[in-house]
């Protein structure tokens, strides 16, 4: 039986089009994204007299084998982060187990 992960990554919208092609080139095509907002623990930003309660993100949901699990967190982690000690902001990435996959056009279970 193959052992598979959700993969919710919540990054910065500029750095999108870089994980998604980091990831394509590493073998990991298969990516859904979302445009969402939100705000994490520092609540949003302020700038001047107005406070941003909302932020935009991008969240990129991939399911995988969870061999290959350590290596797209990498990836995500590589491209994402902010300089060189990262910054508030940057994103999370959350990881959950996947009971089951069922491809809809061959009615196929598995990836």
């Amino acid at each position: 039986m193959i052992n598979l992960k959700l993969l919710q990554a919540i990054i910065r919208p500029e750095k999108s089009t870089e994980v998604l092609s980091e990831l394509k080139e590493a073998g990991f095509p298969a990516v859904t994204k979302l445009d969402v907002a939100g705000r994490g623990k520092q609540r949003g930003v302020k700038v001047g007299n107005i406070h941003y309660d909302e932020l935009p993100k991008e969240l990129l949901l991939i399911v995988l084998e969870d061999q290959d699990k350590e290596d797209v967190v990498k990836i995500i982690m590589k491209t994402v982060k902010s300089g060189k000690d990262g910054s508030y902001g940057d994103g999370k990435i959350f990881v959950s187990e996947v009971e089951e996959a069922y491809t809809i056009s061959s009615q196929t279970k598995g990836l």
